[in-house]
């Protein structure tokens, strides 16, 4: 039987500590747990606890941990695993909450990249939208398969809104308020083209 060995154990608080194994996985592991695998340095673990550990007890709370962050608000893949990654769990501990959470469809990034396209269509343009979903670890595909679907916005009736909203005046503002606005809409991921258009463009304030 394979065997792991401890490499080190690192105090983390007073209920947890990191236990580093020699096959490169380090793990954040309650104390009374460490007694009970008897988790020492220098010690080799044998294959099947060290399985028990890691799929049974951690993959199991990165499970839970993984749902109760998805009662507060929906996230993407990349979201739940970069949170669990932050809270000390191996990889093979988060695969084993990410692969849950897909067979109980408690994790969908095409709905989660549909439902912010329609919450955020009205002052977001499309450009600003993919770049958002991008970031938050949506593939390119589902990306532009949500916006075909759910995106419906006019992007020059959005520029007019904004443009409204931040109470705009072309024929009284100064070079100063018209670059302020004029980059807050490029923020919003408008093309320059459109912004110009919308806003009367003088080009004497860039001269």
């Amino acid at each position: 039987m394979n065997e792991i060995q401890i490499v080190k154990i690192v105090a983390a608080g007073k209920t947890k500590s990191n236990v580093k194994f020699d096959n490169g996985v380090t793990a954040a592991v309650y104390n009374g747990e460490i007694r009970k695998f008897d988790l020492v340095e220098g010690r080799f673990m044998p294959e099947d606890e060290y399985d028990e550990l890691i799929q049974k007890v951690l993959g199991k709370r990165a499970t839970k941990r993984a749902m109760h962050l998805l009662e507060k608000m929906d996230r993407t893949e990349k979201q739940v695993r970069d949170k669990l990654k932050q809270n000390g769990y191996p990889d093979d501990c988060i695969q084993i909450a990410v692969d849950y959470l897909y067979k109980f469809h408690y994790l969908d990034d095409e709905r989660y990249a549909r439902n912010y396209i329609n919450g955020h269509q009205n002052c977001k343009s499309k450009q600003k939208l993919f770049m958002d979903l991008m970031s938050k670890g949506i593939d390119r595909e589902t990306i532009e398969f949500s916006l075909e679907e759910e995106y419906e916005a006019d992007e020059d009736s959005q520029i007019r809104k904004l443009l409204e909203k931040k109470k705009f005046d072309y024929e009284n503002a100064d070079q100063k308020e018209f670059k302020r606005v004029y980059s807050f809409l490029l923020r919003r991921g408008f093309k320059s083209s459109d912004i110009l258009r919308q806003m009367k463009y003088k080009s004497d304030f860039y001269d």
